[in-house]
């Protein structure tokens, strides 16, 4: 899937997690681009917060583009089995209309013959018709035909019956096709829109403030990852341990070999990965097809809850179910963040949990 589109470039190295910095609607909507107070030299603590609020905004920012990524994914998988069905319909039309070709062949054969041995040219004439129907109904014609002949215009009639009925079926596949290419390529507008707004405002910072906002993003994830470790320490001493199934070994086996890999939006690997396409290909890895969209994963799957989760069950985010990552155990998960990242182990804590789900 990947092969078509780029991965984007030039956005800062270290994003954070995008719920690492929860800031209130009305504070994002005071985001100020840097510069418009030159001789203003801003304090410390008032520059964190202003990085804060850039850093809080980039992260809704991807929010929102992977909410976009994972229609664009529907969208793309729905065009890609609507094309496999027009193609399949359309190579169903050319087989039949080979067969039909040949019970032409057949006929125009006898109708030949037929007039060498002194035949009506009427009967020729209708045997080299385009319209079966019509031939057929011209009883006066059949009764002076053979029982060969019969049974191939009655071929003829049912061939050309049901090419125009495939026929009829391709056309209104290619219409879907084309319905459904449309919808992707609006989603993938929608996606680069996102992105590139993101990119616009990271621009805006400069070296200092992109190196205190990787600072501020660093120590969010130590304390996300801190706040996990507690919990899942926590939940081990009150249950019981876990096992790990040789299909989930294997899942999270795959996953922890692309880790450093490119986040591309709509990619399967085996370059780059978005996130529930690095989950699709892990349990892939594993012997396991599971659907390509996040939200389908989470249905495909079977619930579970917090208490009950285990090494290759797969953790789902936000209320539209919009990013999904591999658990790996101690509150920690291998997933494909957004643009600008790279496949990494992160705590499942540092975004809001939708659900999880069992694949085997």
């Amino acid at each position: 899937m990947a092969t078509h589109r780029k991965p984007r470039t030039g956005i800062l190295t270290a994003p954070g997690p995008r719920a690492a910095v929860g800031l209130t609607t009305a504070a994002l909507a005071t985001v100020t681009l840097f510069g418009e107070s030159a001789s203003a030299a801003p304090s410390a603590n008032s520059t964190t917060a202003s990085i804060k609020q850039v850093q809080a905004r980039v992260n809704k920012l991807y929010e929102q583009a992977e909410v976009a990524t994972e229609k664009y994914n529907a969208a793309k998988d729905k065009a890609d089995k609507q094309r496999t069905t027009a193609d399949q319909l359309l190579d169903e039309v050319a087989r039949k209309t080979a067969k039909l070709n040949a019970t032409r062949d057949t006929l125009g054969a006898y109708a030949a013959a037929q007039y060498r041995s002194g035949g009506l040219d009427t009967t020729t004439t209708y045997l080299l018709a385009n319209d079966p129907q019509q031939l057929l109904d011209n009883a006066h014609v059949m009764d002076r035909m053979s029982g060969r002949t019969e049974a191939a215009l009655e071929t003829f009639r049912t061939q050309t019956i049901e090419i125009a009925q495939e026929r009829a079926k391709a056309v209104e596949s290619l219409t879907k096709l084309d319905d459904a290419q449309q919808e992707l390529n609006k989603q993938k507008k929608a996606v680069q829109q996102k992105l590139t707004t993101a990119q616009k405002l990271l621009n805006t910072l400069t070296a200092k403030e992109k190196a205190r906002l990787a600072a501020i993003q660093k120590a969010a994830d130590a304390a996300a990852a801190a706040k996990a470790a507690s919990s899942s320490s926590s939940s081990s001493s009150s249950s019981s341990s876990t096992t790990t199934s040789t299909k989930a070994a294997k899942a999270i086996a795959f996953a922890r070999a692309q880790l450093g890999k490119p986040y591309v939006y709509g990619a399967t690997g085996p370059n780059s990965y978005d996130c529930s396409g690095l989950t699709q290909a892990s349990w892939a890895a594993a012997g396991v097809s599971i659907p390509r969209v996040a939200a389908a994963q989470y249905s495909y799957g079977t619930k579970v809850s917090a208490s009950e989760l285990q090494p290759g069950d797969l953790v789902f985010f936000y209320s539209g179910i919009s990013h999904v990552g591999l658990y790996i155990g101690d509150g920690q998960m291998i997933h494909a963040p957004h643009t600008g990242t790279v496949v990494k182990i992160a705590p499942i804590s540092e975004m809001p949990i939708a659900g999880y789900a069992r694949m085997t």
